[in-house]
């Protein structure tokens, strides 16, 4: 029989372990944890969850739900797992991040074509592997990667705090999902300008925490994961135009729509603890407290989680990867994940799946597994190995990457239910040839 390496037991490691596995292919799993752990890693499970416990919208004319439903066509682990583990999060599709965790250790523990190997890796395996260390990939195999890919880019990556739920003020705090979409899952903090006015002072002058001197210079926050004390940084009114849009919420004390919200979205399944929805931070842990205490009904708030900063490192793959994850000069060696420039948790698990399927099909002498760029997962895919117009970042899921309609279709519904549609009928396609 068959046996390949996979490198990582993260979202992406564990599901190109399952597509190996699922195909026929012994698979040995090797996760360094818990004989060592990132600064970000604090359990010993597979694919723990580490920046938030949202996995993006569900709805299928979303990029995230696109995605998604792409993955669960082609027999996905996490998303059936996700699905079994979910909280209430309106029309997102969010986790109790432990039984999350819980529930993927076991399904691939179980497994009878896998094993997984608690230990740390210093080498590269010549061939038969995917990597999937992650961006915090250990200084020992990241310079094994560094040695074989040449240079590697750096950005850093912050995730948010978590509350407890009974320490709210809920005479300040009202539930309501956006526009009354779904249920009214996410608890929303309103702010009036006064209010939001002395927080954004406070937040911008508020002491950060330092970074380390070999740190500064690689200095890059990543977009799509701001610090939110950074993006208050580019003017008072940014934070009301994003993470704090009051846009679709009614304020039920006043009637009104408030001048900016604060929204938090359920941590576990109980309610018990929430995250401040966009509040990835780098502030000082007393600075956090100080600060994000001033949001009304946060006042007298237990942080069980202080938002952290840390370093995430990603390939410059357009010149090292093909549309499989595979390494050029060396096909039989794939990565996945994170460190091939793909931002977010699902967007990390599909590139593991067509990482694991690829391995497998070219080890049963079959061609690579490359899915047509009228799918998200291979537009993605296609980004990852030819990169943009500009200097190569990092990408999630996004209808722009998806050819647009043949006639111009006026509502942006529609016409993102329309690109839907017609990538997954791409997908099925593709499934069936």
């Amino acid at each position: 029989m068959q046996e390949a390496i996979v490198i990582g037991g993260g979202l992406a490691g564990c599901e190109a372990a399952w597509a190996l596995a699922q195909a026929g292919i012994t698979v040995r799993l090797y996760e360094m944890k818990p004989v060592k752990y990132s600064p970000a890693h604090h359990t010993e499970g597979l694919a723990e969850l580490v920046c938030s416990n949202s996995l993006k919208a569900s709805r299928l004319a979303s990029a995230g739900g696109l995605l998604k439903y792409e993955m669960e066509l082609q027999g996905s682990l996490l998303v059936r797992c996700a699905k079994q583990c979910a909280v209430a999060a309106g029309g997102a599709l969010a986790v109790d991040r432990t039984q999350f965790s819980a529930l993927v250790t076991q399904e691939i523990e179980q497994h009878p074509l896998i094993t997984v190997i608690r230990e740390e890796l210093h080498e590269l395996p010549e061939r038969n592997a995917v990597i999937a260390t992650g961006p915090l990939t250990s200084d020992a195999m990241a310079k094994a990667i560094e040695e074989r890919c040449g240079a590697r880019l750096s950005f850093f990556d912050a995730a948010a705090p978590v509350v407890a739920a009974d320490s709210l003020d809920m005479t300040r705090v009202f539930a309501q999902s956006r526009y009354d979409r779904g249920d009214a899952d996410y608890l929303n903090c309103p702010m009036n300008r006064d209010e939001y006015e002395a927080f954004w002072n406070a937040l911008v002058s508020a002491e950060k925490a330092p970074l380390h001197e070999h740190d500064k210079a690689a200095f890059r926050v990543y977009e799509g994961c701001m610090p939110v004390e950074v993006l208050a940084g580019r003017g008072i009114d940014t934070l009301r135009f994003g993470p704090l849009k009051p846009v679709g919420l009614r304020d039920p004390r006043t009637g009104f729509r408030p001048y900016a919200a604060v929204q938090l979205r359920r941590e576990n399944r109980e309610g018990t603890m929430f995250n401040l929805v966009g509040f990835q931070t780098n502030l000082k842990f007393g600075e956090q407290k100080r600060v994000f205490g001033m949001i009304p009904g946060l006042e007298h708030a237990e942080f069980l989680r202080y938002g952290v900063m840390h370093r995430n490192f990603f390939l410059d793959s357009p010149k090292l990867l093909n549309a499989d994850y595979s390494l050029r000069e060396s096909e039989n060696l794939f990565f996945a994940g994170q460190m091939t420039g793909v931002e977010g948790y699902m967007e990390s698990a599909a590139s593991g799946m067509i990482a694991g399927k690829s391995l497998a099909r070219k080890l049963q002498g079959k061609p690579a597994y490359i899915l047509p760029r009228g799918t998200m997962m291979g537009a993605l895919a296609a980004y990852v190995s030819e990169g943009g117009a500009a200097d190569f970042q990092p990408m999630g899921a996004n209808m722009g990457l998806l050819p647009s309609p043949e006639e111009r279709i006026r509502g942006k519904q529609e016409r993102y239910q329309y690109i839907a549609d017609r990538a997954v009928e791409c997908l099925k396609q593709a499934i069936a040839e």
